[in-house]
């Protein structure tokens, strides 16, 4: 029995954890966010995100920033690799600060989809140079615990 709890908690402890930060912009100001947060991006490129959602209402466009953090135990242990995630998210906080930045939940299946279709326009070139892509960590980048 004990053998299953330890492994359950290796499992625990090598989950990798995102935070979810959600940016509002006016409806005629989404591109301008779009491109902040590009410029953004550039300057911390080790980290990884994706925009994850993509929601809006008659008055602002939501777009959801996935931002990985590592895996559990490294960032108990602040890894460089959650050093410089939180860096970022405190950046998406100064930096976009007129975008109504706030911590939220997971994207819904929707808001998914439609990020997913931003990404891939924007992938096409379809007038949506300033998205930014989505980044990954290379896994020799990745620090473990």
């Amino acid at each position: 029995m004990e053998r299953s709890v330890m492994s359950g908690t290796a499992a625990v402890d090598n989950e990798t954890v995102v935070v979810h930060v959600q940016l509002r912009p006016r409806r005629g100001a989404t591109r301008k966010c779009l491109a902040a947060l590009a410029a953004l991006a550039a300057e911390h490129e080790t980290v990884a995100f994706a925009i994850s959602g993509v929601s809006k209402d008659d008055r602002v466009v939501r777009l959801t920033v996935g931002v990985e953090l590592g895996p559990r135990a490294a960032i108990a242990k602040f890894s460089p690799q959650a050093q410089a995630a939180y860096a970022f998210v405190s950046a998406l906080f100064t930096a976009l600060y007129d975008h109504m930045p706030v911590y939220t939940a997971e994207p819904s299946a929707e808001e998914r989809t439609a990020a997913a279709a931003l990404v891939e326009s924007a992938a096409r070139g379809a007038g949506l140079e300033s998205v930014p892509a989505p980044r990954t960590v290379a896994a020799a980048e990745r620090i473990s615990a």
